[in-house]
């Protein structure tokens, strides 16, 4: 038997994040981004990430302005240039162009509509 301070946390499973409009941003995620709709209600909707859960929350509260404390999603690419152009030519709003990360990874960010950051991060392609 475990007791209360063996236990340990050991997988993220979904990351939560704060949206004035569900719909509109449901759009962005699933129709720009192209993400797969696990579940949408009138409060949340459940994305599928890869491994990880991307979860929209209604919120009412959210600032108007996001924070440097807000947080930041990464999602891996194989073809970082390939990447870019298809999320450029849909609608998303880079801010800079794919640049040096680390190595032979590069990474470009962009905003959704409420202002979360979101980069994209790989390899240039062959």
């Amino acid at each position: 038997m475990s007791s209360k301070t063996d236990v340990k946390l050991s997988r993220v499973g979904y990351v939560m994040m704060p949206v004035r409009d569900l719909t509109r941003s449901l759009a962005f995620y699933r129709d720009t981004l192209g993400l797969s709709v696990r579940f949408a209600g009138d409060e949340f909707a459940f994305l599928d990430g890869g491994g990880v859960a991307l979860a929209l929350r209604k919120a009412a509260d959210l600032p108007a302005t996001p924070t440097e404390a807000s947080i930041e999603v990464v999602f891996e690419v194989e073809d970082i240039d390939a990447a870019y152009e298809s999320l450029r030519s849909r609608g998303a709003p880079f801010r800079v162009a794919p640049r040096v990360a680390t190595g032979d990874r590069h990474v470009a960010d962009f905003r959704d509509p409420d202002g979360h950051v979101l980069s994209i991060f790989g390899p240039k392609g062959a």
